[in-house]
């Protein structure tokens, strides 16, 4: 094996490893969540993991790695909201939401790679992220549950605003030296 293949291949591992990592993260953060009395959607810190995710492994590999998360949790690892998981769980009530994660790979990680030194694109990247999470998730809730789409934004968005602020304002702080310590130790 020449210099160019070894290198490569340990690109690809490394790249392969980055993956399973924020996986694991996922899997490890997202089942700790706290119930909310007026929605079926808890909060939880799963969305800050996928930003992180965004931050460290970009668009496509950042999805990737939201993907195996769900398909784990589909399979019935206890891995999403309240230590669920399984088939039901991801097509249930807040199915819509957990599939929106994908949408948050993939919107923040495209701004984050297009915008490496710009803060304010990246900030704007997950906002736009999440709002599609949110669309998603609502119009999912709103046809599960039976509801009308403004009932729907009360019970899965108005109350998590808040807090998903505070988790987009997080990442923006940590994000970028996530990204950069972990690319210095995965691909050197």
């Amino acid at each position: 094996m020449d210099f160019m293949t070894a290198k490569g291949e340990r690109n690809k591992t490394a790249k392969m490893t980055a993956i399973a990592l924020m996986t694991a993260a996922a899997c490890v953060l997202g089942p700790f969540s706290i119930p909310v009395p007026i929605s079926p959607v808890p909060i939880s810190l799963t969305n800050l993991v996928i930003c992180f995710m965004a931050y460290v492994l970009g668009a496509r590999q950042g999805t990737a790695a939201c993907g195996l998360y769900l398909l784990l949790g589909a399979v019935g690892m206890p891995v999403f909201g309240g230590f669920s998981g399984g088939l039901g769980t991801l097509l249930g009530p807040t199915g819509g939401y957990l599939i929106g994660f994908l949408f948050l790979a993939a919107i923040a990680g495209s701004f984050i790679e297009l915008f490496p030194e710009k803060r304010a694109a990246q900030v704007f990247g997950m906002i736009l992220g999440t709002a599609v999470l949110y669309l998603f998730g609502t119009v999912w809730l709103a046809r599960q549950l039976h509801l009308g789409f403004g009932a729907a934004l009360m019970a899965g968005v108005i109350p998590y605003l808040p807090g998903d602020a505070a988790k987009i304002i997080l990442a923006a702080a940590v994000g970028p030296k996530l990204r950069k310590s972990c690319r210095a130790v995965l691909l050197p």
